[in-house]
């Protein structure tokens, strides 16, 4: 897996992968409620105030920054 970093690094209108969530017990079961899971792509919005908001398989989701450094991505390069 490289270029492994945190979902919290993604920049808004950049792309990842979701490769490893590091998160257990109640907010790991929510993240897989919302689709969270691994091998999901998903894409930063908006960054604000150590809350975030991803598009993740059709719907905006916000996200504390202090979760989402728990859950590593590989960055997906913008179509040019």
């Amino acid at each position: 897996m490289e270029n492994l970093t945190g979902m919290n690094t993604l920049k808004e209108c950049e792309k990842g992968q979701v490769e490893k969530i590091f998160i257990s017990g109640k907010m790991r079961n929510r993240l897989n409620d919302l689709g969270l899971i691994e091998g999901t792509c998903i894409e930063c919005l908006y960054r604000n105030h150590g809350l975030s908001a991803y598009l993740i398989r059709g719907a905006v989701i916000a996200l504390r920054t202090e979760d989402t450094s728990f859950i590593k991505v590989t960055k997906i390069k913008a179509d040019t």
